[in-house]
């Protein structure tokens, strides 16, 4: 029985593997580049390494480099962390019914949601073949494995050879626009691609761009859940089409 589960596991991460290449490539060069930015702070290498393994938070750990600057106030830095992170609240109540089914699993999947690994559980189909649980675990593992390499190699580096980190954070920003095009162009319902743009951009101008994170979220959740069974009836009809 052990010995079946064993190798459901491994069949998951075989099947997995594929699917998180682009995660990989870019997770590899962001995980460098906060490590070297890390790093030029000062930090011993492990420091930056444990940081990706107990926080992985992507952009909140680059946004965590500017925090051990002096004047830097603990209210300033949980304000700040939860805008960053806010979005997170969102993420999870889409997959409260998928985490539920995981069993004791479901921790680390709640701690290892990040945006790229949040959208390949909605963009990668669950082969027949490996059980739900077993293949998201793996993509979740997979992409915080990828995260943790970069990171290392980049601190190592950057503890080794000489680096001018500046404009360098701006990786995790381009990563976040690869996803974007590439989901963009895989084509299917692009409704709440829409809608996020849109709500985006108008409260961008409304609030100011120091501002418009939570807002933003908050009103792109709303015409979700408002237009939620329109949504779900373009999904179809684009599926038919498809089929067709």
């Amino acid at each position: 029985m052990k010995q079946l589960k064993k190798n459901g596991y491994i069949r998951a991460f075989q099947t997995a593997f594929p699917f998180t290449i682009p995660v990989m490539t870019g997770y590899l060069f962001i995980g460098i580049a906060f490590g070297v930015m890390y790093q030029e702070k000062g930090y011993n290498f492990l420091w930056a390494i444990l940081m990706s393994v107990l926080v992985y938070a992507g952009s909140g750990q680059y946004l965590a480099v500017n925090f051990f600057a002096p004047g830097v106030s603990f209210l300033d830095v949980v304000f700040m962390t939860f805008m960053v992170n806010v979005r997170h609240i969102f993420y999870g109540l889409s997959l409260l019914e998928r985490f539920g089914k995981m069993g004791k699993k479901r921790l680390y999947m709640i701690f290892s949601l990040t945006d790229e690994t949040y959208s390949l559980f909605f963009i990668t189909k669950v082969p027949k073949d490996v059980a739900e649980d077993k293949f998201l675990f793996a993509i979740a593992l997979l992409d915080q494995i990828y995260w943790v390499v970069g990171s290392a190699i980049g601190a190592l580096a950057g503890a080794l050879i000489p680096f001018d980190a500046e404009g360098i954070d701006f990786a995790m920003t381009a990563l976040f626009i690869v996803i974007f095009v590439e989901q963009w162009l895989a084509g299917g319902n692009r409704i709440p691609a829409m809608i996020g743009i849109c709500a985006a951009l108008l409260l961008r101008l409304i609030c100011g761009s120091d501002n418009f994170i939570l807002p933003s979220m908050i009103c792109i959740m709303v015409c979700l859940i408002a237009g939620r069974k329109y949504i779900a009836e373009d999904e179809k009809k684009e599926a038919v089409n498809h089929a067709g």
